[in-house]
């Protein structure tokens, strides 16, 4: 099988690699990602001590109290445009991106 590439206006080949997998082991939630995806790829998300995953409403920071720590999400996938802009800017490489197969 192939991957999907495109070819730029000079004539050279480029393979967007989209986010296939994100690590919140290693995620601190510093949300450096989610601000530099224009996309709306990610979302920040809150761990509870049990290790489920509860969506933050960011204007809502009385939310703090019932986490345990805040991570990433990858919230909407198929938004990824393959950039990696989040990748370049997480602090912890949390980022695992992949060819498209087409």
């Amino acid at each position: 099988m192939s991957t999907y590439s495109i070819t730029l206006p000079s004539g050279a080949i480029w393979t967007p690699h989209f986010v296939a997998d994100l690590d919140q082991e290693k995620c601190i939630g510093c949300a450096r990602c989610v601000k530099v995806c224009a996309n709306n790829v990610l979302a920040l998300a809150g761990m509870t001590e049990d290790g489920d995953i509860v969506l933050v409403d960011p204007e809502n920071e009385d939310d703090d109290d019932e986490f345990e720590r805040k991570v990433m999400t990858i919230a909407t996938q198929a938004n990824c445009i393959g950039c990696q802009a989040c990748s370049k800017v997480c602090p912890k490489k949390c980022y695992t991106h992949a060819p498209a197969e087409v």
